[in-house]
């Protein structure tokens, strides 16, 4: 029996409970969407079966397929995967480099923490604007394994680069012994399996350096002339036996080296800029080169080269400028958008045992070649026979709401970042783009659709160049008053559009309501103009102006509206600051209008909170609120977050909920009271009692959720939409064990991740 501390026992307990963890086609979730749509990186195939392939993403998820590609299944490990490794000897083992060193044993279906080791964590905290998982231990930040190596012969050995070191377990990574020190931390360490078991031969590639261990020796190469990194490196061992190829991506083209770096020879197959390369690990005379920038024939192409001598000649098996090429069979991404809006990959995955087969990743897509380049073929979306597009279980996109068409049950939308509005008319079965007639220019995001729920047809929607808000990432370099987009309208369900923006500045309209009791030959509605403040209509959108009186501080941060059923008009403006800080006397706030928008009073906040982030009105209770919180960064993790009650119409507020601390949006079905929250803490909660008790809704664990939408069909399902991972859709239910009464505080804060999502 192990022996823990009561703060580890806690912390182990909860990190035993993250291992069983949802996945897209199971019987109690899936995701809808069209597949894809955001960026994808380190295909990874298996040595033992090249039909398994791992791909992460930059919006925490990962994926794995098991039939090459044709479906995927995601794994969420609270943060993003930098690196897959497969267990040589054992085809079930699978090591992932992300926010720790995780180890599955069953394929991926469960997950365990190796490194840090979770006896030795003391705090868990996710401090920052997109709270990210850090763990501490004793001695501090717990370490970041970047490089990881199997032994060949020995699945017990592991060499594995941390903290600018190698190191060496000879316990499954139980315990590690440092064996020496690093420039800094290598990307891929290769063992010679012809190098005696107990003193292998080890090759250690970083950016910037390169060594080898030979005979308890150690060499160091050099990088080729002139350069200081590399872009990106791949090596791997010849079919026909022989040292470590190199082949390296720098400013100055494609090198390769047969001797550790004290050589190159300059290999570039075409003047461009290269993105990626990458090789078969056992078949080296094999190579797939990513280039952009090639201008030929007045054209500036992009693609992929392939070699099969180490770079003595090159094959541009992927070549496409303005038009599709004809070998590439994509699916939606290149119909709506044309081929530039992917471009050349960003990532290249070679089958250590079949060089013929590759896969290449990039902003919205991953595609398979299994005839060395002569083809290739998505497999992050399908057509379906009713002609939409169907995910595979590779989602990767940003989305804020799920919409239902009042008048066709069957049609519905989702309003996505990065890749515009899409729209089933099938139920969700299946998906296409429905931004016909907006501005191109406004096609990245729609933030929000409304409508007229007395007239067929009709919808407004809110339209943007700018996607990702309220992330302060977005005017870190650009100021919100040079922001593009505004208002649409249809008037035949959303399958066309038309601008009906008169009269507002161009602005990232990030939300858009209807006065439901508004005439219907002339409907008042309002719009959040982000760094604008609000717009009302009173002519059903045709005509805007700015009602900002009571409003303060310049460029008000606009992001949400809430409209009671008394008809008074609540706004929520986003913080400006990152870190929470105090550095903005306008920085976050909530505003209340009793008059149509015509002025605007502000409401205090809770002590300590300046990042309100959402906000729901109890439908039997006008002065009941419910605020969702952003916490605020500090030294020991984020603070002052969770979710605010206030009985009084936002005069006074107490905190319910700080088990999370970044809440992004709280919903109440109005046909139960139930209340529903998510947020960026791998977690989403519901309370059946007015927010007196929390319950973990099981299965879901995404990292970046974003908010709960009840079915309107069914009380007992729910969506949840997610900042990098589509729509989740499953039970509604929560999770009796994990279950939090604000009034004992039985369970420590700050720990959702690790609630059992049975």
């Amino acid at each position: 029996m192990r022996k823990t501390s009561p703060a580890s026992a806690l912390i182990w307990s909860m990190l035993g409970a993250c291992v069983s963890l949802a996945f897209p086609g199971s019987p109690r979730w899936t995701i809808l969407g069209p597949g894809g749509g955001g960026a994808q990186f380190i295909p990874t195939i298996s040595p033992h079966d090249p039909n398994w392939v791992l791909v992460a993403c930059d919006m925490t998820g990962s994926y794995l397929t098991e039939n090459g590609g044709k479906s995927w299944r995601m794994f969420n490990l609270a943060g993003r995967s930098f690196g897959f490794v497969f267990d040589p000897r054992d085809r079930n083992t699978i090591y992932v480099l992300g926010t720790g060193l995780w180890r599955s044993t069953d394929a991926g279906k469960t997950w365990h923490l190796i490194v840090p080791d979770p006896k030795t964590i003391v705090r868990i905290r996710m401090p920052d604007d997109h709270a990210s998982l850090n763990f501490d231990t004793a001695t501090g930040p717990a370490p970041r394994v970047r490089a990881l190596a199997v032994d060949p012969e020995d699945s017990r050995v592991l060499y594995a680069s941390w903290g600018s070191a190698l190191h060496i377990s000879r316990d499954y990574g139980v315990s590690w012994q440092r064996v020496r020190s690093l420039p800094e931390d290598a990307v891929e360490i290769h063992i010679d399996p012809r190098s005696p078991r107990q003193q292998r031969t080890l090759y250690v590639v970083g950016r910037r350096f390169l060594g080898l261990s030979r005979g308890g020796q150690w060499r160091d190469g050099k990088l080729p002339a002139g350069t200081e990194d590399f872009i990106d490196v791949s090596a791997g061992f010849p079919k026909a036996g022989g040292p470590l190829v190199i082949y390296g991506i720098t400013g100055k083209g494609v090198f390769i080296s047969e001797d550790v770096g004290q050589s190159w020879r300059s290999a570039s197959p075409v003047p461009a800029v290269f993105q990626a390369i990458a090789t078969s690990q056992w078949n080296a005379d094999v190579a797939y080169v990513s280039y952009r920038n090639w201008e030929q024939g007045g054209k500036r192409w992009f693609g992929v080269a392939k070699t099969v001598d180490r770079g003595q000649h090159w094959e541009l098996v992927w070549r496409e400028a303005d038009e599709p090429a004809p070998n590439i069979r994509d699916a939606w991404l290149t119909e709506r958008f044309g081929p530039r809006w992917s471009g050349n990959p960003l990532d290249l995955g070679v089958a250590p045992n079949h060089p013929e087969i590759c896969y290449a990743t990039d902003y919205g897509r991953t595609l398979r070649t299994t005839d060395g380049g002569k083809t290739w073929h998505a497999v992050y979306s399908q057509r379906s026979s009713s002609g939409g597009w169907v995910s595979t279980g590779l989602d990767v996109t940003t989305c804020y709401g799920v919409h239902f068409d009042p008048f066709a049950p069957n049609r519905m939308f989702i309003t996505y970042t990065d890749i515009g509005l899409f729209r089933s008319e099938d139920g969700g079965l299946s998906w296409v783009s429905s931004i016909d007639g907006v501005p191109r220019r406004w096609w990245n995001t729609t933030y929000w659709i409304e409508f007229d729920p007395q007239v067929r047809g009709r919808v407004w929607g809110v339209m943007s160049r700018v996607h990702d808000l309220p992330r302060p990432k977005m005017w870190r370099n650009q100021s919100p008053s040079t922001y593009e987009g505004g208002v649409c309208i249809s008037e035949d369900g959303g399958r066309t559009w038309k601008v009906s923006s008169m009269g507002m500045d161009p602005t990232a309209a990030t939300h858009i309501l209807v006065d439901p009791t508004s005439p219907v030959e002339a409907r008042v509605l309002y719009v959040a103009g982000f760094g604008r403040g609000v717009y009302k209509s009173v002519d059903g959108g045709r005509t805007w102006t700015l009602k900002n009186r009571g409003l303060e501080g310049q460029e008000p941060f606009a992001w949400r509206l809430v409209r009671d059923t008394t008809g008074t008009l609540y706004l929520i403006v986003a913080r400006r600051s990152e870190d929470g800080s105090y550095n903005n006397p306008n920085d976050g706030a909530l505003y209340r209008s009793t008059d149509g928008a015509e002025t605007w009073t502000r409401l205090p906040l809770p002590a300590g909170v300046n990042g309100p982030n959402g906000l729901a009105v109890d439908p039997k209770d006008p002065k009941r609120l419910y605020l969702a919180v952003w916490g605020r960064r500090t030294p020991e993790g984020a603070r002052d977050g969770g979710i605010f009650l206030s009985t009084d119409g936002g005069l006074s507020w107490r905190n319910v909920f700080d088990r999370d601390q970044h809440v992004y949006d709280v919903t109440i079905d109005p046909r139960n009271g139930v209340i529903y929250a998510a947020g960026f803490e791998s977690s989403a909660w519901r309370s059946d009692d007015g927010g007196r008790t929390w319950r973990r809704i099981p299965g879901y664990n995404f990292k970046w959720g974003h908010r709960v939408i009840p079915d309107p069909r069914d009380p007992d399902k729910i969506f949840i939409t997610t900042f990098g991972g589509s729509v989740w859709y499953g039970p509604a239910e929560g999770d009796p064990d994990a279950i939090e009464d604000i009034a004992t505080r039985a369970v420590r804060p700050g720990f959702g991740l690790f609630a059992s999502p049975r």
